[in-house]
């Protein structure tokens, strides 16, 4: 099954997204972007089907979440859960982070990011 990604109507979306992205995503971004964590390509924002995701890695099927206070709340939790479900029956790997571990401690995301690389 095909998975269809940054679907045209979504464009607006996640480019406000980009624009107003939190603290917490714009410090792993300079952790991620331009191929730094061992090689691999990320892009923030991208829509895979009706979702758009934080960061995610194609060569590695590889989805990264930051969640702040918001994802605490019963109804959010239960809507992430749902969401993640669906794609990881697509084929994707999934990684939700706290934003206050980005700044707590950014070398221990990217271990767990790296952990997660296929080779």
């Amino acid at each position: 099954m095909v998975q269809r990604s940054n679907i045209k109507h979504l464009k607006p979306y996640r480019k406000e997204l980009r624009n107003a992205s939190t603290s917490a995503e714009a410090e792993l971004w300079n952790h991620l972007k331009g191929k730094q964590l061992e090689g691999r390509k990320f892009r923030r924002q991208q829509s895979i089907k009706n979702y758009i995701v934080d960061f995610y890695c194609s060569s590695e099927k590889l989805i990264i979440e930051l969640d702040g206070d918001s994802h605490g709340d019963y109804q959010k939790t239960y809507e992430d859960e749902d969401r993640d479900n669906d794609l990881q029956r697509m084929g994707y790997k999934i990684l939700r982070f706290e934003n206050r571990f980005v700044y707590e401690d950014i070398e221990w995301i990217k271990d767990e990011i790296r952990r997660n690389f296929n080779s």
